[in-house]
């Protein structure tokens, strides 16, 4: 169970509320009525407790589960324990986060503007919104309804932020366009210079920043990532992306929507993703490419150029997957050979 000093618990809930809330079909559920307490892992539950089952790996934990009710797919109905309510849905893990939403809803703003946060009079502040102290808000800053800006946060003259987004402990952002229901982490920077000069052996001569970071609605961008405002066009990132800790994105770039950016990856200027494109943890993507929709980025790869949709690439250079892991065999027999 979640530690209470830190997450605040509803419920408890019906087996008819949540299979409503979720989708899912009841299976082995005598009494709709029923209630469960809480949400937890499979090897943690007790017959008070909702779980789930979304991993082959963990058909053994499943199976042996004192868990009281559990989200599953089909066929793992027959390998349920006898007492057990199963919600049966093609996509437990989805479900499990609906159910595990009720019983642990996110913050709300509280309404509270704290005496000791810095709010310009030229700001335009919106309903029920929280400012805890600490925080800066810039002059003509519009802040949209329900937002929660926390602790010593700093919000750049001119930005404007969509109704429903939380802006994090320490954040910074200046230059920026913030959409509805974002989720800004702790310690984001986003809107300042990009990394743009003209090299020369007289010395690199800084070139002005003139564009903006446009965020679209229902982001999120983890703590410490840096997102950089464009050099004229703006640095773009799309409806409902996710982006990690520790990302860096360029000038310029552009996120279409749904894109998923992991830990450590670093985009470089101008490069352009489609929607719905992955890059996992500490790839690097040089600048001026076009990521097509839906490509796949293995971990730790180089991209040094375009990758086309739905293509899958990995290494460093980054080439197609399966010729990525027909070099590593290659490689490998190549060394035992030389042994």
């Amino acid at each position: 169970m979640a530690d209470s000093r830190f997450f605040k618990r509803k419920g408890p809930f019906s087996v008819q509320e949540i299979a409503d809330l979720t989708g899912a079909e009841l299976v082995n559920a005598p009494d709709p009525s029923r209630r469960f307490d809480d949400v937890s892992p499979l090897q943690n539950a007790d017959a008070s407790i909702l779980s789930f089952f979304d991993n082959r790996k963990y058909l053994d934990a499943f199976v042996s589960s004192s868990a009281g009710g559990c989200f599953v797919r089909p066929e793992f109905v027959d390998r349920a324990p006898a007492d057990m309510v199963l919600f049966t849905t093609s996509d437990p893990y989805r479900a499990y986060a609906k159910a595990a939403t009720a019983y642990y809803p996110f913050d709300e703003a509280n309404g509270v503007v704290s005496p000791h946060a810095v709010v310009a009079d030229t700001a335009r502040i919106g309903k029920g919104v929280q400012i805890d102290a600490g925080a800066v808000i810039g002059e003509n800053c519009e802040i949209g309804d329900g937002c929660i800006i926390a602790s010593n946060a700093v919000i750049g003259e001119g930005v404007v932020i969509g109704a429903g987004s939380k802006i994090g402990a320490g954040a910074t952002i200046s230059h920026c366009l913030i959409g509805n229901l974002c989720l800004i982490y702790p310690g984001v920077r986003i809107g300042q210079d990009g990394f743009g000069f003209a090299m020369g052996p007289q010395g690199h001569l800084k070139v002005p920043q003139l564009g903006r970071v446009v965020i679209g609605n229902d982001v999120e961008i983890g703590a410490n990532s840096t997102i950089d405002r464009g050099a004229g066009p703006d640095t773009v990132i799309g409806n409902g992306c996710r982006i990690d800790n520790l990302v860096q994105i360029g000038h310029n770039v552009e996120l279409g929507m749904g894109c998923v950016i992991v830990s450590q990856v670093g985009i470089s200027g101008s490069t352009k993703l489609g929607n719905f494109v992955v890059a996992a943890g500490q790839a690097g993507i040089t600048g001026h490419l076009e990521i097509g929709d839906g490509a796949k980025i293995a971990a730790q790869s180089g991209v040094m150029k375009n990758i086309g949709a739905g293509e899958t690439v990995g290494g460093s250079p980054a080439v197609p997957v399966m010729e990525y892991h027909k070099q590593t065999v290659a490689l490998s027999r190549l060394i035992r050979k030389k042994k």
